[in-house]
C-alpha cells in the first residue's frame, strides 16, 4: 500500500487544485501498488493537529479550472518553527507523530518559500518529502516558474488595463499596486503587458526626482496628458535603500500613508500639479480561475511530482527549467529568493520601449 499525504501552506493562488489534481492521477495511473491520499486541512496545521481526510477520485472531479484549494491553508512562518505552539507543544514532532501515526510514504508540500524551508526541515527529519513551487511572487530559487504566476499576471495587466480609458479620460497619473513585497517580478510583467509609462521594482530602488522628470517630460512631448504607474508594494527609493533594516522599519512605523503608492502619489501631485489617483488590486490577484498556461504547467508539474511518489524519489522541489520539468532538491530550494537582476535582459527590453525604472 503507497499512502501519500498533500497539503497547501502559506498564501493561496490560482492552480492548487490543479496541481493536487495531477499528483493524485499520476500516482494513480502509475503505482505499482494500491494507492491512499490523505489531505491534510489548512497546512501545517492540519499536519500538526491531525486534521485531515482521505481523498477519493471524486474530489478531484472538476477542480481543474477552480481557484483556491480544497483543503484549506494557513500560514506557519518557519522562523516560529521550533517556538512551541499554544499549548506548550514542539511543531515539528507534531508533525513527524501524525505523518508516522498515518503510516504515510510520502508528503507533498504546495506551497512557496516558507512553506519549503519547512518543508526541507520536515526532510532533514526523515520524512519522505516532495514540495510544489506555489506562489503568484514567482520568487522561488532554482525554478523559472512557478503556478499561479501566470494566472497572476493576467490580473494585474487587466486591471491595469482598466485604468487606460479612465486616466486618458481625465487626464491623470494613476499608480497601480502590484503584489511583491520583496521581489518584483509581478509588476515587471504587468507592467510591460498593460504598457505602463513607469515600472517601479523592489530591486531597483528609485529616485523621486527622475520619476518627477518622467512626468513632465511626457506632458511637455505632448504625447498624452495621463501616466500610468506599476508599482511593486516593496518598492523603495534610493534613500530609504541606504537605511539599516531596523531605521527603515521604524521610519515606516511613522508613515502618514497606507502604502508607498499614496506616499507617491502626494510627491508627484506636489512636484507636477497632476491629479494622481491610486488603484489597488490586492487580492484579486490571487483570486479567480487559473489561467490556460497554469493549467497546463500545474498539470506538468504534478504528473512529475506523482511519477516521483510511485518511485521513491524524495526530497526534492519539482521545478521548471529551460522549459523542462526537473527536480531540485529541497536544501537547495530552501531559504533562497530569485529576484530580479537589474541587469537582466528583460529589463534592458523594457527600457529600449521606452519604460522608466524611476532610477536614472
Amino acid at each position: 500500500m503507497l499512502r501519500i499525504g498533500m497539503l497547501t501552506s502559506g498564501g493561496d493562488c490560482q492552480a492548487l487544485n490543479a496541481t493536487m489534481r495531477a499528483i493524485y492521477l499520476s500516482a494513480m495511473n502509475n503505482a505499482k501498488e494500491p494507492t491512499e491520499f490523505y489531505g491534510f486541512q489548512d497546512g501545517y496545521k492540519g499536519l500538526m493537529y491531525s486534521r485531515y481526510t482521505m481523498l477519493h477520485r471524486s474530489d478531484f472531479e472538476d477542480i481543474l479550472t477552480r481557484g483556491g484549494t480544497i483543503l484549506g491553508t494557513s500560514r506557519v512562518p518557519f522562523k516560529e518553527i521550533d517556538k512551541p505552539d499554544q499549548y506548550g507543544n514542539n511543531k515539528v514532532e507534531l508533525m513527524k507523530k501524525t505523518y508516522h501515526e498515518l503510516s504515510l510514504d510520502c508528503l507533498f508540500v504546495l506551497g512557496g518559500n516558507g512553506s519549503i524551508k519547512t518543508a526541507n526541515r520536515l526532510s532533514q527529519e526523515g520524512l519522505n518529502v516532495i514540495s510544489m513551487p506555489k506562489t503568484i511572487d514567482n520568487d522561488l530559487w532554482g525554478t523559472d516558474m512557478t503556478f499561479g504566476f501566470q494566472s497572476a499576471v493576467d490580473i494585474a495587466t487587466r486591471a491595469i488595463d482598466e485604468i487606460h480609458t479612465t486616466a486618458s479620460s481625465h487626464g491623470r497619473v494613476f499608480i497601480v499596486e502590484i503584489m511583491g513585497h520583496k521581489t518584483g517580478w509581478l509588476p515587471l510583467n504587468a507592467g510591460i503587458a498593460g504598457g505602463a509609462d513607469i515600472i517601479l521594482l523592489p530591486e531597483i530602488p528609485y529616485k523621486l526626482e527622475s520619476i518627477i522628470k518622467t512626468v513632465q517630460r511626457k506632458k511637455t512631448n505632448n504625447r498624452g496628458s495621463f501616466m500610468i504607474l506599476a508599482v511593486a508594494e516593496g518598492a523603495i527609493s534610493q534613500e530609504d535603500k541606504k537605511l539599516s533594516k531596523k531605521e527603515y522599519q521604524k521610519k515606516l512605523q511613522n508613515y502618514i500613508y497606507p502604502s508607498v503608492s499614496y506616499k507617491l502619489a502626494a510627491e508627484i501631485e506636489e512636484a507636477t500639479g497632476k491629479e494622481v489617483r491610486v488603484t489597488i488590486p490586492g487580492h484579486t490577484q490571487r483570486g479567480g480561475m487559473p489561467d490556460a498556461y497554469d493549467r497546463v504547467f500545474a498539470s506538468r508539474l504534478g504528473a512529475e511530482g506523482g511519477r516521483m511518489a510511485c518511485e521513491g524519489e524524495y526530497g526534492f522541489m519539482v521545478a521548471y527549467k529551460n522549459r523542462e520539468i526537473v527536480k531540485v532538491p529541497l536544501s537547495e530550494a530552501a531559504g533562497k529568493l530569485k529576484l530580479v537582476d537589474p541587469n537582466s535582459n528583460i529589463v534592458k527590453e523594457a527600457r529600449m520601449l521606452g519604460i522608466s525604472f524611476g532610477d536614472e
